[in-house]
């Protein structure tokens, strides 16, 4: 060591060339830390937006697999151009309690479909009918398709409502919630997905249903920190995105794997996780 220093010291071109090397692998190694920082806070869909984004759902956008769910409030869409933009899957409102068709329901299955988008229908929850009322409807009024996605349970407290605001009992909630799961699977063949947000959650499903994919709510931090032990397979992160199509707010999300996780996802209808276990019940055949 001490005879390297002395040379050092002894022969400027040499130590001048020394300190060049080492700046320029010290660049080197700033430049692979950077793209190693670019892969990981990479936007799969730079030209989709958020016009509130938060810092705690930052990891959404490193999922290569984004989609969005909409309603009538999203009014008219281009679906040629939510396909364009990268969107791989869509789930359109079709029905809500026992008695109401979402406005725009037909038209946004309809375009999804000719655009190519896969699109699943889901049925928002009314807690003051009953649970045969509300799949009856939901059966009169959405497409039994087998090349749509599986169909969505929508489970929140309905706070805001006039006529209907109240929260039940957690074992009547969870009885309704299976019933409709149940009869849900019955009509189309399909495991169903469960849709909910944190406080829902908590007052009722924490720790029950586990062979049922969870759609979660989570647009302030990653469903992990405010959904006790539930593996989720899509992440709703925000309800302000921006999508090339679409006019205004829309609801973005993640599904959780793979590209090719995602393609055993369309062509089977289950999450691949749980694909050798429903198997064995009749589900996962493929379209």
């Amino acid at each position: 060591m001490s005879l390297r220093i002395g040379s050092l010291l002894t022969s400027p071109r040499l130590a001048r060339g020394r300190i060049a090397g080492l700046a320029r692998r010290a660049i080197a190694v700033a430049a692979l830390a950077g793209l190693a920082a670019c892969a990981q806070n990479s936007d799969f869909y730079p030209t989709k937006g958020d016009v509130k984004p938060h810092p705690g759902v930052a990891r959404a956008k490193r999922h290569p697999i984004q989609g969005i769910d909409i309603s009538k409030w999203q009014g008219p869409i281009d679906w040629a151009s939510v396909r364009a933009a990268g969107t791989q899957f869509a789930f359109i409102k079709a029905t809500e309690g026992g008695d109401h068709v979402d406005e725009r329901f037909r038209e946004n299955w309809e375009g999804a479909g000719r655009a190519g988008v896969p699109r699943g229908a889901y049925h928002f929850v009314f807690w003051c009918r009953s649970a045969k009322d509300q799949m009856d409807w939901f059966k009169r009024n959405v497409p039994n398709d087998p090349t749509a996605l599986p169909p969505v349970l929508d489970v929140e407290w309905n706070g805001h409502s006039q006529t209907c605001p109240k929260k039940l009992p957690k074992e009547q909630a969870l009885a309704m919630t299976r019933y409709m799961l149940e009869e849900m699977e019955r009509y189309t063949g399909k495991r169903p997905i469960i849709y909910t947000d944190i406080t829902f959650h908590k007052d009722v499903l924490e720790g029950e249903l586990p062979d049922y994919p969870h759609w979660l709510r989570s647009t302030a931090a990653e469903p992990e920190q405010r959904f006790a032990n539930r593996r989720w397979m899509l992440w709703q992160f925000t309800s302000t995105g921006r999508v090339p199509g679409v006019r205004g707010d829309v609801d973005r999300n993640a599904f959780y794997g793979t590209q090719a996780e995602w393609a055993s996802f369309l062509s089977t209808d289950c999450d691949p996780r749980d694909h050798h276990r429903l198997s064995s019940q009749g589900l996962c055949s493929g379209k």
